[in-house]
This record gives C-alpha cells, structure tokens and sequence, in this order.
C-alpha cells in the first residue's frame, strides 16, 4: 500500500463545477432525453477521468492521468510531511486567520498520519486570496473505498 498526493488551487468558480468533479452516471440518458443533456452526459464522461478538478470523492483521483499525481510515498508520516510542507507554502495566503494558525496546521498534520496509518483518505480545503480556492488530497492506493480503482501510475 501507497499514498499518492494531490494538489489543486484555482478559481472557486471553476471548483465549483460540479458535474466535473462526480464521475459520469454509467448509463447514458434514455432515448428520448433532451438533446442538451445528451451532451452534457457526454462533455461529462469524456472530460472527468482527465480534468484536473478534484472530485467530489477523494478516491475518485485515482482515476486521473498520473500526471496528476503530486508525490507517492509508502509511509503514512511521510505523506503527512509532504502535507505540511504543502500547508506551510500556502497559509500565508490563507483567507481565513484561524486558518493560518501554526498550531491548528500541525494539528492537521498529525491528525492526516493518524487518518493514513487508519486507512482512510484525506482531503482538505482552503479559500485563498479570493477567488482562489486550494485543494490537497492524500489518497490510499490500492484504494480501500474503491478497490476497484487501479493505480494511476500502473
């Protein structure tokens, strides 16, 4: 077992466009359906395995290009490092004061070892200098959510 780190930030705007951040209903809309959401179903299933978008769930980045893939490691508490060093880069930029706080940043730090070393993924989120929005994801590879889910990186 292996944990892949993801990291994402860009406009709020654009992460907030759902419909790209949840995998594609395996079914195609009935025949019948409108023409417009024929097409989106279509946009859809075509662009979420290769949009860099975090998805809505965290075992979902799995499915992306490896490309997306910021750093792999064995270790939980490596991981974990990884994270803060992540943290620590941005939380100047932290919109939020109490989110910029040195000990609630090492708190989160132990507590995402803690949530590795249990097998369980970990996803966090920040409002940046606006409208920027700051994405980090720790991911479980092979994935105990989604076994079904192959490595990214083969």
């Amino acid at each position: 077992m292996h944990h892949h780190g993801y990291l994402w930030a860009g406009p709020k705007q654009r992460f907030d466009d759902e419909a790209l951040r949840r995998p594609p209903r395996p079914d195609a809309p009935p025949d019948g359906s409108r023409p417009e959401l024929v097409q989106r179903h279509r946009e859809v299933a075509a662009e979420f395995p290769v949009v860099d978008l975090p998805p809505l769930e965290t075992a979902y980045w799995l499915v992306k290009p490896g490309r997306l893939v910021r750093g792999t490691w064995e270790k939980p508490e490596d991981a974990a490092a990884w994270l803060g060093r992540r943290l620590a880069e941005s939380a100047p930029r932290f919109a939020s004061v109490s989110d910029r706080d040195t000990t609630r940043l090492v708190t989160l730090v132990h507590s995402a070892t803690e949530r590795l070393i249990r097998g369980v993924d970990l996803s966090l989120g920040f409002y940046l200098e606006r409208p920027t929005f700051l994405s980090v994801a720790l991911v479980h590879c092979p994935n105990r959510a989604l076994p079904e889910l192959a490595c990214p990186l083969g």
